[in-house]
């Protein structure tokens, strides 16, 4: 397949792959908001090398990131990209889909959520918050496969599973997804470190069942959303956050304090230095408290 792309003008986005395992390289974004100065690229993307293509995980915040991804991808090996699977329906991990569909016809995987709350024409959080030289030919394209029960994707040797949570976690349909060959798990923003989580479409009993979920894989390395631990470490802060918010919100219930209260008694302080901290904590607390307040242990 002769592969022709042309030079990516605008928003320079100055991507370096860091190889993870033989066959996976991942972009890391900043541990910050999306803002006019990082083009939006705070989150993880990732390809999977296959003998005569690219996988991709998360399809990153714009046309024009996806397009120089490709590019320095291209230096390592110059592979068309078959298929990109994208974790969740926030715009940071798939906007850049549209690179791909025109330029690969790549078949685009995702949550229904996707294609549900997104329409062709709509101005995402990108759209309307970036530069127009780091949103150029950007523009929503529907998922092409909705899935909704465990999808097993098999590339000659290379094994890949794509496992939806089944419930609303970090928002209302997650998927995470396992290659099997290399023990490489990427679980979107299920799992994030550096930086507080944003639980604002999301759910702390969810989140703690995909968590669990996630543990009960056999990984070496885990590529979170958002975050550069990708060793045995990486889900730790998570999964403490999450305990904790879930004991703290309901000790807080029990002790009878309002949910204008709620925010300044439970503060979450093990987590005070981490990223977005101030920002993202006391919406947390209080999505927490609304979730939790009437709950019942099954």
């Amino acid at each position: 397949m002769s592969i022709v792309i042309t030079v990516s003008f605008g928003f320079n986005y100055d991507l370096k792959p860091k190889k993870l395992t033989k066959n996976v390289w991942c972009f890391f974004g900043s541990l910050d908001v999306p803002n006019k100065s990082n083009g939006g690229n705070m989150s993880n993307s990732c390809y999977i090398r296959t003998k005569n293509s690219y996988i991709l995980v998360d399809a990153g915040p714009t046309y024009i990131f996806a397009h120089q991804a490709y590019q320095a991808m291209s230096k390592i090996e110059k592979l068309p990209v078959s298929i990109v699977i994208n974790t969740h329906d926030h715009d940071d991990h798939w906007l850049g889909s549209g690179f791909y569909k025109k330029t690969f016809n790549a078949k685009l995987i995702g949550p229904s959520s996707i294609n549900k709350n997104y329409k062709v024409g709509d101005k995402t959080r990108m759209l309307q918050l970036l530069t127009k030289d780091a949103i150029g030919d950007t523009k929503i394209v529907n998922v092409d496969e909705e899935v909704s029960s465990i999808k097993t994707i098999n590339k000659g040797k290379v094994n890949i599973l794509i496992i939806p949570v089944g419930t609303k976690a970090h928002s209302s349909e997650d998927l995470f997804v396992y290659f099997k060959n290399e023990k490489v798990l990427f679980s979107g923003d299920l799992v994030m470190n550096g930086r507080i989580t944003s639980n604002r479409d999301g759910s702390v009993i969810g989140q703690i069942k995909a968590l669990d979920m996630i543990d009960k894989k056999d990984w070496n390395v885990l590529v979170p959303g958002h975050g550069f631990d990708t060793g045995k470490t990486a889900m730790v802060e998570t999964k403490k956050y999450f305990k904790l918010l879930k004991k703290q919100v309901l000790k807080a219930i029990e002790d009878d304090i309002s949910v204008d209260e709620v925010t300044s008694v439970v503060k979450l302080e093990d987590f005070k230095e981490r990223k977005l901290y101030k920002e993202l904590n006391g919406r947390n607390v209080f999505e927490a408290f609304s979730e939790l307040e009437f709950y019942e242990k099954k």
